[in-house]
C-alpha cells in the first residue's frame, strides 16, 4: 500500500480530476438525459472499463509508446477524435428527427456500454495523463512498482465510478421531461452533438 501521506494526496488530486468536465462526463449525461438512468449506469460501466484499461497499460509500460511517440499519438489521437465527432454528428441528427419519432432511445446497453468504453480509451491524452500522473504517488526504485500502480489505478477508477453514478442520479431528474418533451430532447441531443464535435476538433489539437 502507498504510504497514508501519499494516498491522500494523490485522493485529493483525483477528486479535482473526477470533477472536471471532460468527453466521458459529456456521454454520461447524454446517455442519462436521453434514455434514463439505467443507460446512464451502462455508459459509466463502460468509461470506468476504459479508465482500468489505461491504468493496465500504464502499469506494464505500454502506454510510454503513446508518451514517446509522435507518430503513434496522432494516430490514436485521429481516431479518437474522429470517433468524438461521429458520436456529435449522430446525436446532432437524433436532435433534427421529428417529435414523434422514437430516435433519441434506440441505442441497446451493449451499444451504450461500448461507445463509453471506445470513448475514454481511443482518448490519448489520458494514456499519457495516466503515465504521468500515477507514477508521482509510488517512489522510484520500490519494489513491486506495477502492482502499486496498479492499485492506485484501481482507487482512481473507483473514485471515479462513483462520482460519475452521482452525476447519473443527478441528471435523472431530468430524464423525464427530456423524454416526454420533444422539444427539450432534440434541444439535448442537438447540445450534445455539438459539444462532442467542439471536444473532437481541440483533441485534434492536442500535441505531447
Amino acid at each position: 500500500m502507498p504510504e497514508s501521506h501519499n494516498l491522500w494526496i494523490f485522493l485529493s488530486a483525483s477528486f479535482v480530476l473526477w470533477v472536471t468536465p471532460g468527453p466521458d462526463t459529456v456521454y454520461i449525461l447524454a446517455r442519462t438525459t436521453t434514455q434514463g438512468r439505467l443507460s446512464g449506469v451502462v455508459s459509466v460501466l463502460g468509461i470506468g472499463s476504459g479508465v482500468l484499461a489505461h491504468t493496465l497499460l500504464a502499469s506494464i509500460g505500454l502506454s510510454t509508446l503513446l508518451a514517446t511517440s509522435a507518430a503513434a499519438f496522432t494516430v490514436v489521437k485521429c481516431i479518437g477524435a474522429a470517433y468524438l465527432i461521429y458520436l456529435g454528428i449522430q446525436a446532432f441528427r437524433r436532435g433534427n428527427a421529428p417529435p414523434n419519432t422514437s430516435s433519441v432511445a434506440t441505442l441497446s446497453y451493449q451499444k451504450i456500454y461500448w461507445q463509453g468504453f471506445l470513448t475514454n480509451l481511443l482518448n490519448p491524452k489520458v494514456a499519457v495523463f495516466f503515465l504521468a500522473f500515477l507514477p508521482q504517488f509510488v517512489a522510484p526504485g520500490i519494489n513491486e512498482g506495477g502492482a502499486r500502480l496498479l492499485l492506485l489505478g484501481v482507487l482512481f477508477v473507483l473514485g471515479g465510478t462513483i462520482w460519475c453514478l452521482m452525476l447519473v442520479v443527478f441528471a435523472a431528474y431530468f430524464t423525464k421531461a427530456a423524454r416526454a418533451d420533444g422539444v427539450v430532447g432534440r434541444i439535448v441531443c442537438k447540445a450534445v452533438g455539438a459539444v462532442y464535435v467542439v471536444l473532437g476538433l481541440n483533441l485534434l489539437r492536442a500535441k505531447l
